[in-house]
């Protein structure tokens, strides 16, 4: 089992940015891609951004090309997402995932990830 907590969210003026970290403990040793992914209310579960285990190859959504970046420190077993210009689109909850298996066709879909964290609410106010 994986157990993922997700922090930092919470209320920001457009134009700021926001970090946010997800700690992963347990069989964190059978992770292959973690990601970042963030729901509005009526629309899908969509990835922000991913990584794979070694931290050597990411993904991002195209909303977030140039203005987000995401992390990993295998030493603390964390990923953390950075996002600066945000704007009131950008409200959601925001989830950590982990995934097992690592196909790069899937790593967009929240299907692929068998872990999730509880979510953290990001609200950008304009």
């Amino acid at each position: 089992q994986v157990q993922l907590v997700e922090s930092g969210g919470g209320l920001v003026q457009a134009g700021g940015s926001l970090r946010l970290s997800c700690a992963a403990s347990g069989r964190t040793f059978s992770i292959l891609v973690m990601g970042w992914f963030r729901q509005a209310p009526g629309k899908d579960r969509e990835l922000v951004a991913a990584i794979i285990a070694t931290g050597s190859i990411t993904y991002y959504a195209d909303s977030l090309k140039g203005r987000s970046t995401i992390s990993k420190d295998n030493a603390k077993n964390t990923v953390s997402l950075q996002i600066d210009s945000l704007n009131p689109e950008d409200t959601a909850v925001y989830y950590c995932g982990a995934a097992q298996y690592f196909n790069p066709v899937l790593v967009q879909r929240p299907t692929l990830y068998n872990y999730w964290g509880p979510g953290t609410q990001v609200t950008v106010s304009s």
